[in-house]
């Protein structure tokens, strides 16, 4: 199971800092998340989501020890 982890208002809209999850593709996990948390649809278009600290399509296999991280855009300086 691929972890999750939610940073900022991504982690107060999912309710969580971070969860595993068995989705087989990035774009499976995008589509669960805003299934489960209608409040994550309204910032995960916006959110820089990484797997492995890299950003990549939604076709990306996620397997069980991929580090996926939401972060939602960030303002300030």
């Amino acid at each position: 199971m691929a972890r999750v982890r939610y940073f900022a208002a991504a982690e107060e809209m999912a309710g969580r800092a971070e969860e595993h999850r068995d989705e087989p593709t990035l774009g499976h996990l995008r589509a669960a998340l805003v299934s489960e948390r209608p409040g994550l649809g309204g910032i995960l278009p916006r959110c820089a989501v990484l797997v492995g600290g890299a950003r990549v399509d939604d076709d990306t296999p996620l397997g069980a020890d991929d580090l996926v991280d939401v972060l939602p855009p960030f303002a300030g300086g």
